[in-house]
Order: C-alpha cells, then structure tokens, then sequence
C-alpha cells in the first residue's frame, strides 16, 4: 500500500461520518444514497434518505409506488429527474438489483461514479470513485493543473484514482478519500495546516492549493420570469402538472405565464392578460403578494411574482382541461417545485 493511502485511511479511521448508508450491504439502500448525494449535500440529504427509505425499503415497494408519491418524497432536493429515472429503474429490475457493474451502470440515471460506489460498496469490487472531492484531493496532492471536466483530465485522474485504490478494502479506500475532501481538502478554507498530506502535497508546497482543481467550462447562467397565480374559489384553487421537456417535468404548479422579461412595475397588464385567458366576466380581486422571487438552478436563474386571484364560487373558469381543482387543505399531496412549495408553506 502507498503512502498516500495509508494515511487517507489512517485518517478516516479518526474523522470519518457516520452515515445510515454506510451501515449497510444492501445495494437497493447505497443506490438511494448515491443518487440523492448527486446534488445535494450530505446534511440536506440526510433527512431525506431515511425517509424516503422508510417509505420504500426496497425495490419492489419503489417500483410499486406512483411516480406522484415517489416525486412528492423527492419534493425540495431539486434536479427531480434524478427521483423520475430511479423510479424508472426500479421498474425495470423485476424486483431484483442488478449485482455487476453493468448491470448497474445500465440502470437509467446511473453514470460510471454511480456505478463504481454501487459496486464498491456493496459488492467490494476493486472500482476507484471518482467525484468532486477525489478530484480536488488528487488535483491538489499531485499538483495538477489539467482541467478536470477536459477528455485529458477525465482519463488523467481515473488513471490516477486506480493507482491510489487500496483494492484490498476498496469500499473503505472510496468512502476515506471522498470524506477527506468533504472535511478537510475543501473547496474553500481547506485545513492545510493540520493535513496529514501536508509533507508530500504539491499545491501546498508551490502554493497553489487555491488554484486547484482547474474547470475550463463555466456554467452560462439565463434568467426566466415566471408569473404565478394562487386562484381561491371558496376553499379550492386550481393547479397543473408540467409535462413539457423543461424543468420540473412532472411536478405541480400554479397557473403561470413566462414572460422575457419582469413585469414588476406592470401589474395591470399581467392582471388584464390573466383575466382575458380565465374567460369570466365575473368581478375578480387581485394582488400581488410576493416578487421579485429569486430561484437558482445550475443553468437558469428564475425571477417569480406571485399573486392571488379570489373568484366568486359560482364563476365558471377557462383554464382548459390541464388543470384540476383542488381543495386548498389537499395540496400537501401534490409534489411541487421547491420556489412553489416554499410559497405556498409561507401563504397557505
């Protein structure tokens, strides 16, 4: 074993989390885990994964599930494709988990670091994981200025994420180095002065540990400007379910118009337009009730106003046959995005 990763381990024996998924073998759970933590932190995660794993424990129960419950459990970790393809996944095992890496790897959803730390926890397969704290940690040890998200550097860095494997205890080696660069080798304020890697680091020795790792692509970020409208019609309003190739897909909104730019300081026209496409001549109250609403995503950035519409009961609406009537008090049953479900937690 090298140096290197005998004090990785060395160092996770001591400082290593405590987390649910690491107390088990079972496939089915270390799949949940990792597919929750593609985009979310560990301490947002948490919560969710053991009640999502209390919900469905095991395959058979996930695929069994409506893809509104499964999306509703998902509701406020964001990236919802992540919940849509693991249900689809789930359907497609015929109520086993597949136990080898391509088997795994052929799971929709599952890439090849999602595969490795599958097959690497639960099965011991001798496969390196490689993810953004590998990548920082083995850019920064080595003094690497290739960028990581360039075809050279991919391959660079796997090569030298096997190099380093203990492939005796890989489950041990995979979760040491990933806590290492959650904890200590962080993006930011990285505890340098107390690394057990200091002696032999590179970007510590030159400097450099800011520098590293290297993007050359920076995410291009675009705005949207949505408009939502909280429509009460005695105890009951109206909602939709997103079904378009855009973000979202499959979650419930309010009434919405997307327009190209904010419409802030031109509430009456935005109330004009609202009532013309409601289809009523029935005398309808509005006001604005929160704006300027920021939400981001990796690629957009969406400014919300939302407003509330109070229509007489007996007024028949427009709105087309995508929408349902709902009671108010019911809508904790339906798996909004988190912009809408924070609004309506705050105003309902």
């Amino acid at each position: 074993m090298n140096e290197f990763t005998k004090i990785i381990e060395q160092w996770y024996a001591e400082h290593g989390r405590e987390l649910p998924w690491r107390d088990t073998k079972d496939p089915y759970k270390i799949w949940v885990s990792e597919i929750i933590l593609q985009q979310t932190q560990v301490k947002q995660g948490y919560d969710y994964y053991l009640r999502f794993i209390d919900r469905f424990p095991d395959v058979q129960t996930l695929a069994a599930a409506d893809e509104d419950e499964v999306l509703n459990y998902w509701q406020g970790l964001g990236y919802y494709s992540r919940a849509r393809n693991m249900h689809a996944a789930a359907r497609s095992m015929n109520g086993r988990f597949p136990t080898t890496y391509e088997g795994v790897r052929a799971l929709k959803g599952v890439g090849d670091y999602t595969a490795a730390a599958i097959c690497s926890f639960a099965y011991g397969m001798p496969l390196a994981v490689v993810d953004g704290n590998v990548y920082r940690v083995l850019a920064r040890y080595a003094g690497i200025d290739t960028p990581i998200d360039s075809t050279a550097g991919v391959k660079l860095f796997r090569q030298l994420a096997e190099e380093y494997l203990d492939k005796h205890r890989p489950s041990l080696y995979n979760q040491a180095i990933m806590d290492f660069g959650a904890l200590q080798c962080t993006p930011g304020r990285p505890q340098c002065e107390a690394c057990p890697l200091q002696e032999t680091c590179v970007a510590f020795r030159e400097g450099r540990v800011e520098e590293l790792p290297v993007k050359q692509h920076k995410t291009q970020q675009t705005f949207r400007y949505f408009h939502y409208f909280l429509i009460r019609q005695g105890g009951q309003t109206y909602i939709s379910k997103r079904t378009a190739k855009d973000i979202w897909k499959n979650l419930y909104e309010l009434p919405m118009v997307e327009t190209e730019s904010a419409m802030t300081d031109r509430m009456t026209e935005v109330f004009a337009a609202l009532k013309e496409r409601l289809g009523t001549a029935a005398e309808l109250e509005f006001r604005p009730l929160k704006q300027g609403v920021k939400h981001v995503l990796s690629h957009r950035i969406i400014v919300a106003d939302f407003y509330e519409v109070r229509v007489p009961e007996g007024a028949v609406l427009n709105l087309g046959e995508k929408y349902l009537k709902v009671d108010i008090e019911a809508l904790n049953d339906y798996a909004f995005p988190v912009l809408v479900n924070n609004f309506l937690r705050k105003y309902l």
